[in-house]
């Protein structure tokens, strides 16, 4: 089950807009790229490039955890995650995990906070309970950490990652090598297709349309 950093960001982007704005749910890779780089709501702010999204999600689709679909009166094709389905979760549940994904570890109080935009927890009991379920499936999906500095409850983490490290900001070093270039090249390509399929999408405009009179 263990997720990159990036893949349990996308996941968690994912489930935060499917709960909060489900009127612009599915994502498209541009409004998901907006989504794991936002400066709120997310800890630590990251700064990863289209072409860091679409690895991460073709990787996500390898692993059923997404899939990608295109209705036919849309261009863009958009995201959706799989993670209620694969693990028999219910609102709550899944509301804890994505802000467990997109916060890093936090305590019942945090959680019941947090989440409100997603579900709604009677009380902090409600919070706890839903931890020792999630805490209880074969594999874990959550640990207790214990508490940190000056906190009086324990603090939760979610358990889809295989390590401990940090989200870290992408930081693009000036390639020196001619292999570097051709690589650094086809990212920029990719880059300058997406802004181009973003501009296209919001002027409702078709680059393979014929030209009119």
């Amino acid at each position: 089950m263990a997720l990159k950093d990036i893949e349990i960001r996308i996941l968690g982007c994912l489930i935060e807009k499917e709960r909060t704005t489900p009127d612009q749910y599915p994502l498209t890779t541009n409004s998901l790229v907006l989504a794991c780089n936002q400066k709120t709501n997310r800890e630590p702010v990251t700064d990863y490039s289209p072409v860091d999204i679409e690895h991460a999600l073709q990787n996500l689709r390898d692993k059923a955890y997404v899939v990608t679909v295109q209705a036919m009166n849309e261009r863009a094709k958009k995201h959706q995650h799989k993670m209620m389905h694969m693990f028999s979760l219910n609102a709550k549940s899944l509301a804890i995990l994505a802000v467990l994904m997109l916060r890093g570890k936090q305590t019942p109080g945090e959680l019941r906070q947090r989440t409100d935009r997603y579900t709604n927890f009677q009380d902090i009991g409600d919070v706890e309970k839903t931890l020792a379920q999630l805490a209880n499936m074969q594999p874990s999906m959550v640990q207790n950490y214990g508490r940190g500095p000056g906190q009086s409850q324990d603090r939760w983490g979610q358990l889809l990652g295989g390590n401990e490290e940090r989200l870290t900001p992408r930081v693009r070093a000036i390639p020196s090598e001619k292999n570097n270039e051709f690589e650094a090249l086809k990212e920029e390509v990719a880059l300058l297709r997406l802004q181009l399929n973003y501009v296209l999408e919001h002027l409702n405009l078709d680059l393979n349309d014929p030209d009119e009179d």
